[in-house]
């Protein structure tokens, strides 16, 4: 295959995109296979009144230094951007209330803090006052939210807080997502023993103590759109949109990769010497059945939600008030099709400037909606004008939003979300086990160790590590920072 090996990349989200990037960075030749049209994955920016929104993952987690270096990394560094000061509410018994001051995705620190929220009602509220008064927690497993937490503080937490948090993150449910597994902190403190509200409390006091100042999120002026562009120019790989991977074989020399042009049925048989899967669990299950059936079977057991986003700009006139809040959360116990809201002009103050410089003398507020949890897909199987009559119906019943928008998008996101549910983290080393034994074959993505964005940056780029002492690649070229100097 001669001097310089070759890797084939599947798919072209943001994890196939950095092992693409790293890979050619180290020297080998790299064919990027993704079968929609566009790249990117979950990370899409739209034009929404004249301004560019993102209508997938629209932040990044800052403190996390993966994705912050990698913006830097890429030259972006200078279009990151912080949430502005607002702070997000919750609905809840029919109000919009804010959250409780310290918590732990949900789980109350302190239970002063949550009364003082008004989100339980009395009964709900005195239930979880027992949590302190109960045994300490032996032994944590690997069990799910809902058994652990709604166990110790009461259905009400989980309902009203826990759930409606980890719907944003997985559009999962609390009966079947692991705590370990999405709230790994949380239930690494439990083994420490005592009370689920102590232990949030230990992690909250740590997280204040170890607060620079700096933000939680960051963002990119112009939108999320700006990295896949940067890591698709900036990478040498040879990036091949509307190509569908079908089969995956293992030749004497390495591996053959049999793909089709979707629309056309052309067909073509790649050789190289390694591949790295950065595709959804289903169709990574179905390519590693053959030849590494182990780690298909552990794929194939990570279930998908799916979900929409329904971007809409108003004028502020059809709000009864300026709204200063970021977002709201929207808990299914509420009623309604939409699970969360987020007011993107409010929460990032370069979207309200791009509203004012496209629209001189206008005051607009853009927002989105997002729709969708595992288990509930007849939600989904409308047609888009419907979907975004009942987005904008939930929101003049929170919201007190009337009339129509002046423009809005609802964008789709099929199976997009892997779902971290009981045993995930089992089938996550199984995989990786199963796939250690068989040089040249790699898989990274949200399916393995998180679902944000700085995660997917870490299991890509630990991936592209692995294939290059596989392949026989060197260390990568040097990286130059924002100054323009290399390290």
């Amino acid at each position: 295959m001669g001097s310089q090996p070759r890797v084939i990349v599947v798919g072209g989200g943001v994890s196939g995109l950095v092992a693409a990037y790293d890979l050619s960075r180290r020297g080998a030749t790299v064919t990027l296979l993704e079968g929609a049209t566009r790249l990117g994955g979950k990370i899409a920016t739209v034009e929404v009144a004249g301004v560019p929104a993102d209508t997938g993952a629209e932040s990044l987690l800052a403190r996390r230094p993966e994705a912050v270096r990698l913006v830097d990394e890429l030259g972006l560094g200078e279009r990151v951007r912080h949430p502005g000061p607002a702070s997000p509410r919750v609905l809840s018994r029919g109000r919009l209330r804010r959250l409780p001051r310290r918590q732990v995705m949900g789980v109350p620190a302190s239970w002063w803090d949550l009364a003082r929220s008004r989100v339980l009602s009395p009964r709900g509220l005195l239930r979880a006052g027992t949590d302190r008064l109960r045994s300490p927690v032996a032994d944590v497993g690997d069990v799910s939210v809902r058994e652990l937490v709604g166990g110790r503080l009461g259905p009400d937490v989980v309902d009203r807080l826990v759930e409606p948090l980890l719907a944003g993150v997985y559009a999962g449910r609390a009966d079947r997502l692991s705590l370990p597994a999405t709230v790994p902190g949380l239930a690494d403190e439990l083994t420490r023993g005592g009370s689920l509200t102590g232990a949030a409390a230990r992690m909250a006091r740590r997280s204040r103590q170890a607060a620079t100042g700096a933000p939680v999120f960051a963002g990119l002026s112009g939108g999320l759109g700006a990295l896949v562009d940067a890591l698709a120019d900036r990478g040498a790989a040879d990036i091949r949109t509307g190509w569908s991977v079908r089969e995956l074989a293992r030749t004497p020399n390495g591996w053959t990769v049999h793909a089709r042009q979707v629309g056309t049925g052309a067909a073509t048989d790649l050789e190289a010497d390694g591949v790295l899967l950065a595709c959804p669990p289903t169709p990574a299950a179905r390519l590693l059945e053959r030849e590494v059936p182990a780690a298909a079977t552990a794929l194939g057991g990570i279930d998908t939600a799916s979900m929409a986003v329904v971007s809409l700009a108003y004028p502020l006139s059809a709000f009864p008030a300026p709204p200063r809040m970021s977002g709201v959360l929207v808990p299914a116990v509420e009623g309604g099709t939409v699970k969360a809201i987020t007011l993107s002009s409010v929460k990032w103050p370069w979207i309200a400037e791009a509203l004012r410089s496209a629209h001189p003398g206008e005051e607009l507020v853009l927002l989105r909606c997002s729709i969708g949890r595992i288990g509930a897909e007849p939600e989904l199987q409308v047609d888009d004008t419907e979907l975004l009559r009942r987005a904008e119906r939930d929101l003049a019943r929170i919201l007190g939003v009337r009339g129509r928008g002046v423009d809005a998008r609802v964008t789709r996101w099929g199976g997009a979300l892997p779902q971290y549910d009981v045993g995930h983290t089992v089938r996550v080393q199984d995989a990786r086990t199963a796939l250690a034994g068989h040089r040249g074959i790699e898989a990274c993505g949200a399916s393995f160790d998180g679902v944000g964005i700085a995660a997917c940056v870490a299991t890509a780029r630990a991936a592209a590590a692995r294939l290059t002492e596989q392949v026989g690649l060197g260390e990568p070229a040097h990286r130059t920072n924002t100054t323009g100097e290399t390290p």
